[in-house]
C-alpha cells in the first residue's frame, strides 16, 4: 500500500496548513537490510537539510506511497524523497523533490483511517517499484515483512541510520478490534505478536508492509512499539490502491 494511474478516481488532491497527526511507528526487534536488491523500492522521506522523518514505497518512477500524517500540513517543495540509500549517512542513490502529492478525501488523523498518500516526484527514480498487493492478501496469520529507518525501542532518543526489517504476521480483525475501539476494518489491519518485543516504530511511519513482493501495508498508528497484545495499526492499501 499497481499503476498510479488509476488512483485520480480514488485519491484527492490535498495540501492542508494543519499541523501533522500523531504518528508512533518505527522497528523493534528487526534485522539490517544489507541488500540494495531486496528492497530497491524503499524510500526516505527527508526534509531538504537531509532530517529523515518517515518511509514510502516507490509504487511508480514518479511516485511514492506513505502515511498522509507523514506529509499532511507540509509543502510539497518542502519533502524530499532519497531512493537507493541502505544507509542515510552514505551519499548514493537518488533523490527527488516531491512535487505534489494527494491524500484521500476527508482525511484527518490515523486513527480515523485513510492514512495513504501518494507523492509525485519531480524527477523519476531507476529503482523497481513495488506492485500493489491484492485484497485478499490480508488473511490472519499471513506474514509480511515492514521496513524502516526508525528507533529501534519505544523511549529510544536516536533512530537508526541503517534499513531495518522485521517479520510480522497479520492480527485477526475480530482481535485488533477488541484492541482498539477505532479500528476500521476497511481502511487499516494490525500485524504483531501477543508478546510485543518485534514491531514497527516513530520514525518508520509511512513505510511499507510487504507480503509476497507486494505492498499490502503503511505504517500508521499504535499504543506505543512492540507492546505485549498492542499490535502496530496498518493502511489497508488495497482498499485505496490498485
Amino acid at each position: 500500500m499497481g499503476s498510479m494511474r488509476l488512483l485520480a478516481a480514488v485519491l484527492a488532491l490535498l495540501v492542508s496548513t494543519v499541523t501533522p497527526a500523531h504518528a508512533d511507528p518505527r522497528i523493534v526487534g528487526g534485522v539490517v537490510v544489507d541488500d540494495a536488491e531486496e528492497a530497491p523500492w524503499m524510500v526516505a522521506l527527508t526534509t531538504p537539510q537531509g532530517h529523515q522523518f518517515c518511509g514510502g514505497a516507490l509504487v511508480g518512477p514518479h511516485e511514492v506511497a506513505t502515511a498522509a500524517h507523514c506529509v499532511h500540513g507540509r509543502l510539497p517543495g518542502s519533502i524530499v524523497a532519497v531512493g537507493g540509500r541502505l544507509d542515510l549517512r552514505t551519499g548514493g542513490g537518488s533523490t527527488s523533490l516531491v512535487a505534489a502529492f494527494r491524500l484521500v478525501e476527508g482525511y484527518t488523523a490515523p486513527s480515523s483511517g485513510k492514512d495513504i498518500a501518494v507523492l509525485t516526484l519531480s524527477e523519476p527514480m531507476p529503482y523497481r517499484p513495488l506492485p500493489i498487493a491484492a485484497s485478499t492478501a490480508y488473511m490472519g496469520g499471513s506474514v509480511g515483512a515492514v521496513y524502516g529507518w526508525g528507533r529501534q525501542a519505544e523511549h529510544d532518543t536516536n533512530k537508526s541510520p541503517l534499513l531495518h526489517k522485521a517479520h510480522l504476521p497479520i492480527v485477526p480483525d475480530e482481535q485488533c478490534a477488541a484492541t482498539y475501539p477505532q479500528f476500521d476494518a476497511g481502511s487499516m489491519f494490525c500485524a504483531g505478536y501477543p508478546g510485543g518485543e518485534i514491531d514497527a516504530c516513530t520514525d518508520d511511519s509511512g513505510g511499507p508492509f510487504v507480503i509476497d513482493g507486494r505492498l499490502a501495508g503503511i505504517v500508521s498508528w499504535g499504543t506505543g512499539c512492540a507492546r505485549p497484545n498492542m499490535p502496530g495499526v496498518y493502511t489497508r492499501v488495497a482498499t485505496y490502491l490498485r
